[in-house]
């Protein structure tokens, strides 16, 4: 899902997301390029990243840049 939905719409604004880890129902997340140290990427991150994995894997608690 992440390559094939999130990482390629994140790309359109010149950032991207590399997957670290899933631990204890926590997604890690890398946020490059544009993404990182971006204001709205905790919104990114949490409204729209962090909903959509939820919707596909319930077992997903939160998701987490490092």
């Amino acid at each position: 899902m992440l390559d094939q939905e999130i990482r390629p719409a994140v790309a359109q604004d010149g950032g991207d997301i590399v997957f670290h880890k899933f631990e204890d129902g926590v997604v890690y997340l890398f946020m490059q390029g544009s993404c990182a140290g971006c204001p709205s990427a905790t919104m990114t991150l949490k409204q729209g990243i962090e909903v959509r994995l939820k919707e596909a894997i319930p077992s997903i608690r939160e998701v987490v840049a490092m």
